[in-house]
């Protein structure tokens, strides 16, 4: 044990002898009093910001933390995000969007990708782009990465018909990234949020494009 532990222990225990005397003579004493006392100073202030907290985790803003490098350049390994758990529920994600998401084979699993095909889009992977409905995405952030072809969703010459209430999603870095060309839609029920910012590492703190 580090020896400044103990050392803080015995300061405190110095700095609030007359009121640690004064506590003890209390709860000896009057124990109800004193009961009550600490419950409403520390019990119910502690009871309603753990109610809050779960709340706002599983209502509105989620803390997830990125396992691997299949978003790269956007998240690195070790990033720490925010996920918006309330603009889906009154608006349809946009192409684009990062998407935060139970995995469909194992949806204790969350998975982090960007949406890249809505329900009817025809999609194709060709010369390294995604092509939707005949037409290349040629915007950012779709510009700036190369997408290889990989898997029954995403062969080479081939396109396919996204089904009704599905989303198809991808990772920045495809060359390394297991996601909808591997094992198939997203459906849009399993969508949990949408990923708006790094919080952690500090020098990594910004909004997500």
């Amino acid at each position: 044990m580090p020896i400044w532990i103990p050392l803080a222990v015995i300061a405190v225990l110095i700095l609030y002898r007359h009121k640690l005397v004064e506590e003890w003579q209390m709860f000896r004493t009057q124990r109800r009093e004193w009961l009550r006392d600490k419950w409403k100073n520390w019990g119910e202030p502690f009871v309603v910001a753990a109610i809050l907290a779960i709340v706002i985790r599983t209502f509105l803003l989620g803390p997830y933390k990125i396992p691997t490098g299949s978003m790269r350049p956007t998240f690195l390994e070790g990033d720490r995000i925010f996920v918006d758990k309330v603009s889906y529920r009154f608006n349809e994600p946009d192409r684009g969007d990062i998407i935060v998401f139970k995995y469909p084979e194992d949806k204790k699993k969350d998975f982090v990708k960007r949406l890249v095909g809505l329900s009817g889009d025809r999609l194709e992977i060709r010369q390294g782009k995604i092509w939707i409905n005949g037409e290349a995405l040629d915007d950012p952030p779709f510009s700036q990465n190369y997408y290889y072809n990989m898997g029954d969703y995403g062969k080479e010459n081939g396109s396919i018909i996204i089904p009704e209430n599905s989303l198809f999603a991808m990772g920045d870095n495809s060359a390394h990234s297991s996601d909808s060309r591997n094992w198939g839609y997203v459906p849009r029920g399993n969508v949990v949020g949408k990923a708006f910012v790094i919080w952690w590492p500090p020098k990594r703190v910004k909004l997500v494009e």
